[in-house]
């Protein structure tokens, strides 16, 4: 019974050929992977082979040409009367020893150094060497070695103690090494040689053989996997063109019903918007009725700025989603405090009905930069904030407070709109999913009016400001009473 139910559980996975796909390449990464860590593995091993080898073939060199020259000094007793053509064999020999292992190609320095007197001083032939330890002769200070005598000075103290072999090894994957000299059992000072075994050659010969066997194998591996990758594909084509057909006709379903969806929409957001051109079509008739010789400027500045705010509601009803350059450019240079003023002026205040339940208290900042926004978004975001305040207020009288501040170290502004009203459902100041105040999405009223359209006024001031002129906008209430809309404007 287990069984069936596992495999009745398995049936209701689809295998299709995007499956396969996936489990194709992630197979062949798994091998690339698998392969690039087996011969980094590989490499450090005989890297860290090779690196101990050359140190431990570098100081049997060293030692081994420092035995050589204790030998014929101990076999020689130099400080005999020695005839010519013996202190010339002597020396000859010293010579030989001394400059062969400069000979080898890993051998790039050599050299013997000596401390007397409180002095450090280098011998690298077979003369100078000769003289010293017969005659007791000085060497010239003006020695051409001066990383042995620097090395020498540091481990001198340890050379003489241990009388062992000393090695480092530089930047340059060379090895700096001191052999304790010591002829006749007698601390002189020290055998010098810089070397570089290179065992390259080695690590090269074995990681391309190992790379060798891993294209074959991973050749072997990836012609099975597209066998299988083929196969499986050729199973699952009739199938998935079936369901390409039905996705398509799906598709088009859904697309004609997001089409009707944003027609709707559409609809009621300029049956939103159409009172507000009403007022301000009412408001162009009675600047008309009132026009005189003295205020002809300002009627006509004031009955222009009307004009365009219809327009671009006008406009606004051709387009789902207008063109970004109609709502932000750089040919735009909109001050946000002349806006403030002119729709408390010219579009609150001219309501003679309301102007005893509401009043406006402004504080805004002289030094507010101007922005890249066309005059009528901001008109958009603004006014259905305010219009909000007014029509919560209810029968009681209503203060409005709007403020704008700069902040230039952080170079942002702010537009703070609150009033004293009864505040808003803390229900609606929530966030969903994606961090949205509930008071923001659309249908979602804070009226509690069943014969008008409502639901939209906060939801298109947030959709203008937010998603349209990337600004920041949000709400809560106030300690006392009321609410605060602040909107964030980041310059730059």
């Amino acid at each position: 019974m287990a069984k069936n139910n596992i495999f009745e559980t398995f049936k209701k996975y689809r295998f299709e050929i995007r499956h396969v796909t996936v489990l194709f390449f992630v197979l062949i990464i798994f091998q690339i992977i698998l392969s690039y860590i087996q011969k980094n593995s590989l490499q450090d091993f005989l890297t860290q082979t090779q690196t101990w080898y050359q140190e431990d073939s570098a100081e049997r060199l060293a030692n081994l040409t420092s035995t050589s020259l204790e030998l014929i000094i101990e076999n020689v007793s130099v400080r005999d009367e020695l005839s010519p053509e013996e202190v010339t064999r002597t020396v000859e020999s010293l010579n030989i020893i001394l400059s062969q292992q400069l000979l080898q190609q890993n051998v790039k320095e050599i050299c013997l150094v000596f401390e007397k007197e409180d002095r450090v001083f280098t011998i690298d032939d077979g003369e100078s060497l000769f003289n010293f330890l017969r005659h007791n002769e000085n060497v010239s200070s003006d020695t051409p070695h001066k990383a042995a005598v620097e090395l020498y000075n540091g481990h001198s103290k340890t050379l003489k103690s241990s009388e062992e072999i000393y090695s480092e090894k530089t930047a340059n994957d060379e090895f700096q090494i001191l052999v304790p000299f010591v002829p006749h059992g007698e601390y002189l000072g020290a055998l010098y040689m810089k070397n570089n075994p290179d065992f390259s050659f080695i690590t090269y010969e074995i990681i391309s053989s190992f790379d060798e066997a891993a294209i074959i194998f991973s050749s072997l591996i990836i012609l099975g996997l597209l066998a299988m990758y083929y196969i499986s594909s050729y199973t699952v084509k009739e199938r998935d063109e079936a369901q390409k057909l039905l996705f398509h006709e799906h598709e088009e379903n859904i697309k004609e019903q997001i089409r009707h969806e944003k027609e709707s929409l559409f609809t009621k957001r300029i049956y939103h918007t159409h009172h507000k051109a009403e007022k301000v079509m009412g408001f162009i008739k009675e600047d008309l009725r009132t026009l005189n010789d003295a205020n002809i400027e300002e009627v006509r500045n004031r009955v222009k700025k009307y004009s365009n705010f219809v327009s671009r509601v006008i406009y606004d009803m051709k387009w789902y989603d207008p063109p970004i350059s109609a709502i932000r450019s750089q040919l735009f240079n909109t001050d946000i405090n002349h806006v403030i003023k002119f729709l408390v002026d010219n579009l609150f205040l001219r309501i003679a009905a309301s102007t005893d339940r509401f009043a406006f208290n402004l504080d805004l900042d002289e030094n507010l930069p101007s922005v890249r926004i066309n005059e009528f978004i901001i008109w958009e975001v603004l006014e259905p904030i305010i219009q909000n305040s007014i029509d919560h207020s209810g029968d009681e009288k209503i203060k409005i407070f709007i403020k704008t501040k700069y902040d230039a170290i952080i170079n942002q502004s702010f537009v703070e709109l609150s009033d004293d009203g009864p505040g808003i459902q803390p229900e609606l100041l929530k966030e969903d999913e994606k961090g949205v105040q509930k008071i923001f999405i659309e249908n979602v009223s804070t009226k509690e009016l069943s014969n008008r359209s409502s639901g939209y006024g906060c939801y298109i001031a947030y959709h203008l400001a937010v998603q349209r002129c990337g600004w920041e906008m949000n709400v809560r209430n106030l300690e006392a009473k009321g609410c605060k809309f602040t909107i964030t404007i980041k310059h730059g």
